[in-house]
């Protein structure tokens, strides 16, 4: 064995015991605060890896998700697990936001909330909104600051929100539904609930952690902002507690009972 490989031991020990000895001489506040930003580093990390898995590098902005949950991949709810029957295709429900006056005033709004749809939202309630009475939906959510922003201006018309036997309304479409002067839903509708994520990650790691960081924040102001929303709109803020403890990845769907606990209907219809 050479001197340089018999030496080595001895130089890790000496490495090691200054280690310590510098630890040891740390400030007990000095060593939380270590432990702190070391436990900070390593969440914002797992978050990193769980937001670029969720999202494959699309879009931008937070979303719930930028490709829709639909059933029957999702089954959280209720207690009896009754999972509601959907009979909306799903290609229907992943185009972008469809929107189409009918019959009696009811203003139809099918597929994924994408960026831009409240413009296109606005612009038709500006163009023929003195016959819009009733906005109809199935959606499986998407853009939640589309929803606000579409659910703001349903309250500000004054308009009804309806969700029919078989269709669905989850991730943010509850916040445009919740919106309505008169919400009526049928026992039948499918209404869920799950997490918001932010829908870009770069892949450059010092970039990811300050993205992360960004939209950790940006989730808790616009939780703010839904939470207010729904206590301006007359439903129960509890209601987003079912989105807060819910995975992106799946849904949880009320029950008739909880939709009329929470407020969220006016009118609960059994059809």
């Amino acid at each position: 064995m050479s001197a340089a490989a018999s030496s080595t031991p001895g130089k890790v020990k000496t490495r090691r015991r200054g280690l310590v000895e510098w630890l040891a001489g740390l400030e007990d506040g000095a060593i939380m605060r270590f432990a702190f930003f070391g436990l900070l580093i390593g969440t914002v990390a797992v978050l990193y890896v769980d937001y670029h898995e969720l999202t494959a590098g699309e879009g931008a902005g937070l979303s719930i998700p930028s490709r829709p949950i639909l059933p029957p991949a999702s089954t959280d709810g209720p207690a009896d697990g009754a999972m509601p029957r959907i009979t909306t295709s799903p290609e229907l429900l992943e185009q972008s936001l469809q929107i189409a006056l009918g019959s009696g005033g009811a203003l139809h709004l099918t597929g994924t909330f994408d960026i831009g749809s409240a413009d296109r939202f606005a612009a038709e309630i500006a163009a023929r909104g003195e016959y819009v009475e009733t906005v109809v939906l199935d959606s499986p959510g998407g853009s939640v600051f589309d929803a606000l922003a579409i659910g703001r201006l349903i309250k500000e018309r004054e308009l009804t929100t309806r969700v029919e036997a078989g269709s669905l309304c989850a991730s943010s479409c509850p916040i445009v539904f919740a919106s309505g002067a008169e919400r009526i839903a049928s026992a039948n509708a499918a209404i869920g609930l799950h997490q918001m994520y932010a829908a870009a990650i770069s892949a450059e790691p010092l970039e990811a952690l300050r993205v992360a960081g960004t939209a950790m924040a940006d989730a808790q102001t616009t939780t703010g902002q839904i939470i207010a929303h729904l206590t301006k709109v007359g439903v129960d803020p509890a209601l987003w507690l079912h989105a807060l403890e819910t995975p992106p990845d799946r849904l949880y769907y009320l029950s008739p009972e909880e939709m009329t606990a929470l407020r969220l209907v006016t009118e609960l219809l059994q059809d």
